[in-house]
């Protein structure tokens, strides 16, 4: 953990906040550590337009102007920081996942198509498809209702559950104004490595379409080091009523029977090396059937979650930025159990379900208060007075998000009571969006 010289190992964290910045302070031996910021939280998460090759460079520039040594690179953002951090990593000779087999996750029809090669058993019905050409829906061999998404997209942006051609149509209309935010930018990633047939007619800016799945959603959480593959924590996530995006989360899992947890796990290692995935971190994403008892995969993400590192400080005892630093320093990877200062922890969204402009959010005397009712308790806001929703970056495409609370109880009956004191505690303000002009 420590360096042989004395020194503190200078760890570089890709688009570090300053909740993350606490975070990693509450590490244990974070004394041994210097945490460095590598570009900002702006460029890399809240910008809507990316080029990666020139945020790429940027990084560089700022990496060859660091004086001392650079001991490891972390992440814990979506793309474009998932895919900088092993190419830079290689770079300057830390452990890293190739990055053939980051995008063997990321791009999520190549993952499919992986995924049915190693697990056929989880993976749903699919189909890739060109969201600007004329005969899309041709080319989605699927019946109504199901999803569509692009094949790189941030959480549920530009995602729609899909049941007539109606809302197709509507869907492609979105999808087709702002897929190459992100699109174009993967593009650049794809051209670094060689890709097979199936992959080559179907880039950075084609969706896929997959049929709907249903049951409660889990994810184990862990990593592969040097070939030994081991998970840390599995997480609940909830859904919202309506079944289109994330509700909240919980720490530990208890939705799903152990045994079913089991399968989950063996299934993410059959495809992780499957795919050659090795010195990372990953979380696995699984929706699971309780009548019919079928295990479907979501999706494979390629970092630690940064929505699940208060939950296992709170219920663990330190940070999961803990596992990604040895991997990339090349220690073993360790992670305590249960020493924390709860039982169950979680971590819930403040939504918003029309478009509005923000007036005010809480101030420091509504967060004290917050803290005396609820100590320990970790609030971020997504929102700042002035904004309108409908033009923030990275939203959901059916509700918008104010904030995240994390809380941690005794018991997960306790967690919802927290969570409904804490919004009482936290008002915002928000009006209605002026009329548009019809002339």
């Amino acid at each position: 953990m420590g360096r042989p010289d004395g020194r503190t190992c200078n760890v570089f964290v890709l688009g570090m906040t300053d909740l993350q910045r606490e975070e990693l302070g509450r590490m244990r031996h974070a004394a041994r550590f210097t945490f460095r910021s590598l570009l900002d939280y702006e460029r890399l998460v809240r910008d809507t337009e990316y080029d990666f090759d020139a945020l790429l460079d940027q990084a560089r520039a700022q990496l060859a102007d660091f004086p001392g040594p650079i001991d490891a690179i972390v992440c814990h953002w979506d793309f474009p920081s998932s895919l900088l951090a092993p190419i830079l990593s290689h770079e300057h000779g830390i452990p890293a996942p190739s990055v053939t087999s980051m995008l063997k996750c990321e791009h999520k029809y190549w993952s499919r198509l992986e995924q049915w090669q190693s697990v056929p058993e989880v993976v749903p019905g699919f189909a890739a498809f060109d969201p600007f050409a004329d005969d899309a829906r041709d080319q989605v061999h699927l019946s109504y209702p199901f999803w569509v998404k692009p094949v790189k997209a941030h959480s549920s942006n530009l995602g729609f559950e899909i049941h007539d051609d109606e809302e197709f149509e509507s869907a492609l209309d979105q999808i087709r104004s702002e897929i190459t935010d992100v699109g174009d930018a993967f593009n650049q990633v794809l051209s670094r490595v060689e890709l097979p047939e199936a992959i080559r007619g179907a880039d950075g800016n084609t969706c896929l379409a997959e049929e709907i799945i249903t049951g409660v959603q889990v994810a184990p959480e862990g990593v592969v080091a040097r070939g030994r593959f081991s998970v840390h924590g599995i997480v609940d996530m909830h859904k919202d009523r309506a079944g289109h995006s994330i509700d909240h989360l919980d720490y530990p899992a208890v939705t799903v029977p152990a045994e079913v947890q089991q399968r989950m796990v063996d299934t993410a290692e059959r495809f992780l090396r499957h795919i050659g995935y090795d010195d990372g971190a990953f979380n696995v994403e699984y929706m699971w059937d309780r009548e019919t008892d079928v295990l479907r995969l979501i999706e494979v993400n390629t970092r630690i979650s940064q929505s699940h590192t208060e939950l296992f400080l709170k219920v663990d005892g330190t940070s999961n930025h803990e596992l990604a630093i040895d991997v990339a320093l090349g220690e073993p990877p360790e992670m305590p159990y249960r020493q924390g200062r709860f039982a169950v922890a979680g971590q819930w969204h403040i939504f918003h379900d029309a478009d509005a402009v923000v007036r005010r959010i809480p101030g420091e005397r509504e967060l004290a208060a917050l803290q005396r009712a609820l100590p320990d308790t970790k609030v971020t806001f997504q929102v700042a007075p002035g904004d309108r929703l409908s033009d923030l970056p990275n939203q959901d495409s059916y509700r918008f998000k104010l904030g995240c609370v994390y809380l941690g109880a005794d018991d997960h009956d306790q967690l919802v009571d927290r969570f409904r004191q804490a919004v009482d505690l936290l008002p915002f303000e928000l009006d209605p969006v002026p009329e548009e002009d019809p002339g």
